[in-house]
């Protein structure tokens, strides 16, 4: 299990798990209304959508079948109250169809784990204060706390013979540190002083714990082998943070200490041994970067690794799972949609036909089936069992009440940018179109770069499509779901070719007659608030952008954001301390004084991967020069908007902005 995913492209990681999740989730296909609940007045008139209701969304994850595949417990996050969630665990019963909450405090129980024999579910929880693990009968009865640790517990996996169980948590302080911190006496030094996080063993029936790591080794992700005596770790001793050095390692659990297995290309994760334990699968790049693109296996004996993937998909694999025979069962992105497909063990490679609700979500291998969250731009998260190819039923209806909500299912749509490339784009149609007249147009950009625009629900462009614009939603170069060489594509060019693939779009919703050449607006968040940024520095013809967690000054940004990011912006851009020029040139502040487009920038105040400093040195520069603009700073938060509160306002911002300086203008 991967603890560490945000150590290399954590830019894309944090847009994909955190702002899709709670600020623009993603999109696709014609337009469309969706049917009423099965029942119901077929005539019944759906509601408009409001920023309010983007919030009520129920997401179901993380899918674990049970041994014997007769149940699947999986984690339902309740729609945000406040500043929290609350997460709760449920079992799927394939027998009887049934559908039930199984674990639930007030607190948050989630991470659920099947023990071996399939007579239990152990769990984490903060119920009792710290996260710990916690384990009930599946046969009913209370939930008993299995570990009282000083610290938080993040993940663990059970032996293979269910009698112990390793789990990863911080080092307790010593009584000199809490000395230290109660007094105010607690300086440190950064990179020399830091305490990873280590793994520790908890033998169940002595209830004792061990530490298994120590010093300066850094842990991302463990594995057991079926011996049930050895882990396979990936790690790293070095201190420098900023850069990739972690390799595989194999854990002796009788005699400790770290054995070198292998050095596979970086970045890797999700490493996962075979059930023979005989072979690694691990996802990594098949040059150097800047994502773990392909599914690579390797043999623990011969340390070859093989590319399992590159020539026969060339898509970027999210995840993927071990079957019993030695085949492995995978997932990846293509386009705007998800896949599944099976790698044979005589390496052939077989898609599995698509379904009509794309299954991006997690899923499970079953004896006879497969379990999946399925969802798409106007269908919200549920549990899909499928029994045979390409064919699926929905079972749970966790979101029924959004039957009832208009929604608008986009246009896959498809242009040729300036030197030929052919780029895939999402188009929402307001209904205004059908008049016969011109509409507004914004262009939405995605975080990454090496992100995607997906067939998943977008608040922004759902809420913005009722106001009467028109939504464009492109995969530019540097987007993945197209093949390495084309999230390569941007290397070296930000602001550059990916630009011009977003102007090449609006060009064309322009020759179709679609989009109104005077009234413009971009927005996007992260790597999509940075092109917003950088689009008002470069043409008048937006007549409104908003720009949200921005990088403006791409030196400042690379010597201050979180260090694990270093190597994902090394890999496009070089460094600042070599290649100065190319950081100033494709900074948007370095043309500040172009700007005439009226610009909203929105910033956690804690967000540590493109820190707050980036949208106030870019709102002062506009604020000299004149330009119309706001720059609005929600108190805690990170890199992407949790908060109830703080959510609805951004959204009303968002259109309210574009409203006022579009239409109303």
């Amino acid at each position: 299990m991967n603890l560490n995913e945000k150590k290399y492209h954590n830019r894309f990681i944090f847009f994909a798990s955190i702002f899709l999740l709670f600020v623009m989730f993603p999109a696709l296909g014609d337009q469309f209304v969706p049917s009423p609940v099965a029942g119901e007045d077929k005539e019944q008139k759906l509601e408009a959508l409001t920023p309010e209701q983007t919030l009520k969304i129920r997401t179901v994850n993380d899918l674990q079948i049970s041994p014997e595949g007769k149940f699947i417990a999986m984690t339902v996050s309740e729609p945000i109250k406040e500043s929290d969630r609350d997460v709760n665990i449920w079992l799927y019963n394939l027998n009887d169809n049934t559908f039930f909450l199984f674990a639930a405090s007030e607190k948050r129980d989630f991470f659920p784990r099947w023990a071996p024999d399939g007579k239990k579910i152990a769990f984490l929880s903060n119920r009792s204060g710290k996260t710990q693990i916690h384990v009930i009968p599946i046969d009913g009865g209370e939930a008993e706390q299995f570990t009282n640790f000083k610290t938080n517990i993040s993940s663990f996996q059970w032996s293979p013979g269910g009698k112990r169980i390793v789990f990863f948590a911080g080092e307790p302080e010593t009584e000199e540190e809490k000395k230290k911190k109660e007094e105010k006496n607690d300086a440190r030094v950064e990179d020399r002083e830091d305490k990873p996080s280590r793994l520790w063993i908890f033998d169940i029936d002595g209830k004792d714990v061990r530490q298994l790591t120590k010093g300066d080794w850094r842990i991302s992700s463990y594995e057991w082998l079926p011996d049930g005596d050895h882990l396979i770790v990936s790690a790293t001793d070095s201190k420098r943070h900023e850069l990739l050095t972690d390799r595989l390692y194999r854990i002796n659990l009788k005699y400790g200490g770290l054995e070198d297995v292998a050095e596979p290309a970086l970045p890797f994760s999700h490493v996962r041994i075979d059930p023979g334990g005989e072979r690694i699968a691990y996802l990594g790049t098949p040059a150097d970067g800047p994502i773990a693109h392909d599914l690579f296996v390797m043999d623990l004996e011969e340390k070859k690794p093989v590319n399992k993937t590159r020539k026969s998909l060339d898509r970027p694999v999210r995840s993927f799972k071990w079957e019993k025979n030695g085949d492995i069962f995978f997932q990846c992105e293509d386009g705007f949609k998800t896949r599944l497909g099976r790698i044979h063990s005589n390496g052939q490679l077989e898609y599995i036909p698509a379904f009509e609700v794309d299954p991006s979500g997690s899923f499970a291998i079953g004896p006879d089936y497969v379990a999946y969250v399925g969802q798409t731009a106007i269908h919200m998260p549920e549990l899909w069992i499928s029994r045979e190819p390409g064919k699926a039923e929905q079972v749970t209806h966790l979101n029924k009440e959004w039957m009832g909500i208009e929604l608008i299912k986009p246009e896959i749509v498809s242009y040729t940018s300036f030197d030929g490339r052919q780029i895939g784009a999402a188009l929402y149609k307001p209904e205004s179109l059908n008049t016969g007249f011109r509409v507004p147009l914004i262009v939405l950009i995605h975080g990454g770069p090496a992100g995607r625009w997906s067939d998943r629900f977008n608040a922004w462009a759902q809420l913005l499509v009722r106001k009467g614009f028109a939504v464009l939603l492109p995969n530019i170069r540097g987007s993945t779901g197209y093949g390495q060489d084309f999230v390569a594509a941007n290397r070296r060019d930000w602001g550059g070719s990916d630009f011009r693939d977003v102007m090449a779009g609006i060009d064309y919703l322009i020759s179709e007659g679609i989009a109104d050449p005077e009234k413009l607006g971009i927005g996007g968040w992260s790597y999509g608030g940075y092109m917003a940024a950088w689009a008002v520095t470069q043409t008048d013809r937006f007549k409104a952008a908003v720009s949200g967690a921005p990088m403006t000054d791409l030196a400042g940004e690379y010597g201050t954001e979180e260090a694990g990011i270093n190597p994902y912006d090394t890999w496009y851009m070089g460094t600042p301390y070599e290649n100065l020029e190319l950081f100033q040139d494709r900074s948007p502040v370095t043309y500040i004084k172009r700007v005439k487009t009226p610009t909203l920038l929105l910033s956690g105040e804690k967000d540590v991967i493109d820190p707050i400093g980036q949208s106030q040195q870019f709102y002062r520069g506009l604020k000299r020069y004149g330009v119309e603009t706001e720059f609005v700073i929600y108190p805690r938060e990170g890199h992407g908007i949790r908060e109830e509160k703080h959510r609805i306002d951004l959204l009303k911002r968002i259109i309210g902005w574009f409203e006022k300086h579009i239409i109303i203008s």
